[in-house]
């Protein structure tokens, strides 16, 4: 596939996240909370997850932002969803080194989330994109 193509494919996927979010709302019974924001560009994000036995059951977020801060929240949520604590950090680390243009581990099958990758071109939309996996990593790691 070309590269001009591919791009279009990321773009695509990167906007139907953000016109119609997965996850997005408030779960009643959670044990983890976290509110964070981007103070450069705005954007918000109220982050519950359920964790029991050590596993993310269910992740939902809400917030306010440009369309790469939403689609990487609903891509987040959607990713770590049953994937144990550790798994989901490691995840969230994963992450952070593609957005620092870094190599990625192999064995990370970011699913929809690898169409961030171009993110990282774009050092002042880093922020936007991180966000999110910021939030989880943050409640995740007092839960830890």
């Amino acid at each position: 596939m070309s590269m001009n193509k591919l791009d279009q494919l990321y773009r695509t996927v990167i906007m139907e996240h953000s016109k119609r979010p997965k996850n997005k709302g408030v779960l009643d019974a959670n044990n983890v909370t976290v509110d964070m924001n981007n103070p450069t560009c705005g954007d918000v994000i109220h982050l519950t997850m359920r964790v029991e036995d050590d596993i993310v059951q269910e992740a939902k977020f809400e917030g306010e932002g440009c369309s790469i801060s939403m689609a990487s929240a609903s891509m987040m949520t959607d990713l770590v969803k049953g994937k144990t604590i550790d798994e989901a950090l490691r995840y969230a680390e994963a992450f952070s080194n593609m957005m620092l243009g870094e190599e990625v581990d192999d064995s990370i099958d970011f699913e929809d989330v690898e169409a961030l990758a171009g993110v990282a071109k774009f050092p002042a939309r880093i922020k936007c994109a991180t966000l999110a996996w910021k939030a989880m990593e943050k409640g995740l790691g007092e839960n830890n």
